[in-house]
């Protein structure tokens, strides 16, 4: 007899787990089907085992730059084994933490592949076994996984996806990066600082090209100083591995061809969605033209009684975008269930903020100044240098910037994007204003601590308007 439920949860990623974990706080009886690690990629191989590398590599830059601190360290060196176990042992932690909160909150785990069989049925197979499941609702977080090179598929040990840059059978001593988004810069970066010689190759005309142009040019004279190369506007012509090397031919945008060979390569080029065997097919699941699941605001595919969240759905393919559509989705799941306490709100995604976790750091919310005037906007725009900022000096660290987007005739913060130290944490400012609707009137009024980078922010909402106090 098939065990039932009130919600199911395919997948335990970011959207997964915290979609089962407010399943249960409304009192849904609520199971979750994982077939590999608890936590999904975001937890075991993506967000945070990788930031605890790219710590790793930050200690190391700073330790050998310990001279502009008035500091002395001699003989430093880097153990890639030892960097590699701690970032591993970061993602058990975190593991183990998602096993406590789904114990806590009395949510059944099932741990096998996962498949659709019909409407409110699915089967979880493991080792050759298969039970089956029914619920009134199904949601599926199944993620997505990296998308290979067509010419040459990743094989974990001379080409590299995310995953096998993450646990590397050796230190590459010269690296090949395809593809400059958020993955494929944090790299680039993490092992440009522990001491590979890395080269970047992006097709489009500038490196991280969803951000504002300034932040691109920003970064690429900055990863140029430290040592990086950057083609941009080039693409790969041939590729070839051996045991021992990469050998590629890149047309750079002015058409030459340049062959070389490499120790590694690290595909950065996007993802796909994990879709296939999962029964979408067999319950009438419509994709969207790039194979995504298709939803409406909260989380509904055109199937009653499935809902879908996370990467396997549209962009921004963000960890954080899939925690909050989980617990709009859950809590529209609740209110069709007749829970009248809940009142779901569909989320904007101009509000959703982005972090790349290089060095220097990248975050942004809302509209680029070129988006912004595409939409028609007649735009104020304000910048700030770190360079200006007392903090940001003191610590070493002025490279930066901070730069704000504003509607010229109402005053509507459009964007915020910065570039430097620790503009990860500071991102959630703007990101808070843009959801509380804030206009230039309330930013330059709010009062920023001193002395912090923070106060960057201020004075670049200053600078649009013509009243910056530093510089």
């Amino acid at each position: 007899m098939a065990d039932t439920y009130d919600l199911i949860v395919l997948g335990s990623g970011p959207g997964g787990y915290v979609a089962a974990i407010r399943a249960a706080q409304l009192g849904l009886k609520t199971a979750i089907v994982e077939r590999e690690n608890l936590g999904g990629i975001c937890l075991n191989w993506g967000c945070i085992p990788t930031k605890a590398l790219l710590r790793s590599a930050e200690i190391f830059h700073y330790m050998q730059h310990a001279k502009d601190y008035g500091l002395v360290a001699e003989k430093i060196s880097a153990d890639i084994e030892a960097v590699v176990k701690r970032s591993r042992g970061v993602a058990k932690q975190l593991n183990q933490g998602v096993t406590h909160l789904m114990k806590k909150n009395k949510i059944t785990v099932h741990m096998g592949d996962g498949k659709l069989t019909g409407k409110g049925k699915l089967t979880v197979t493991k080792d050759g076994k298969s039970e089956e499941l029914t619920a009134k609702h199904i949601i599926v977080a199944t993620g997505a996984r990296a998308r290979d090179l067509p010419q040459l598929k990743a094989d974990g040990k001379r080409v590299w996806t995310y995953r096998h840059a993450m646990t590397p059978p050796e230190m590459p001593t010269k690296l090949l990066v395809i593809g400059s988004g958020a993955i494929g810069i944090e790299f680039a970066s993490f092992y440009n600082d522990m001491g590979a010689d890395v080269t970047v190759v992006e097709m489009m005309d500038r490196i991280v090209p969803v951000e504002d142009a300034d932040v691109s040019a920003f970064l690429e004279k900055a990863v140029k100083k430290q040592g990086m190369t950057i083609l941009t506007g080039a693409k790969i012509e041939k590729i070839a591995a051996t045991d021992k090397a990469v050998t590629a031919t890149i047309k750079d945008k002015a058409g030459k061809d340049i062959t070389a060979e490499y120790s590694h390569v690290i595909v950065a080029i996007g993802i796909v969605p994990n879709v296939e065997n999962i029964g979408l097919e067999e319950v009438g699941v419509e994709p969207d033209q790039r194979f995504h699941i298709k939803t409406d605001p909260y989380g509904r595919t055109n199937v009653d009684g499935i809902w879908a969240i996370g990467d396997v759905t549209a962009p921004p393919w963000l960890a954080h975008k899939a925690s909050h559509e989980a617990v709009t989705t859950v809590e529209a799941i609740a209110q069709a269930l007749g829970n009248k306490d809940v009142h779901p709100h569909a989320m904007d995604v101009r509000n959703i903020p982005g972090c790349t976790y290089c060095h220097p750091q990248i975050a942004s919310v809302g509209l680029t100044e070129a988006k912004a005037k595409e939409a028609g906007y007649d735009v104020k725009v304000g910048m700030f240098p770190f360079i200006g900022n007392g903090k940001a000096i003191a610590l070493g660290e002025a490279e930066g910037f901070t730069k704000t987007v504003f509607d010229a005739k109402t005053g509507e913060l459009l964007g915020a994007h910065m570039i430097g130290a620790e503009v990860t944490e500071m991102i959630q400012g703007y990101t808070i204003g843009k959801t509380l609707e804030t206009t230039e009137a309330e930013l330059m009024q709010t009062v920023f601590p001193h002395p912090t980078i923070s106060e960057s922010m201020h004075e670049s909402v200053l600078a649009a308007y013509g009243r910056a106090l530093h510089i």
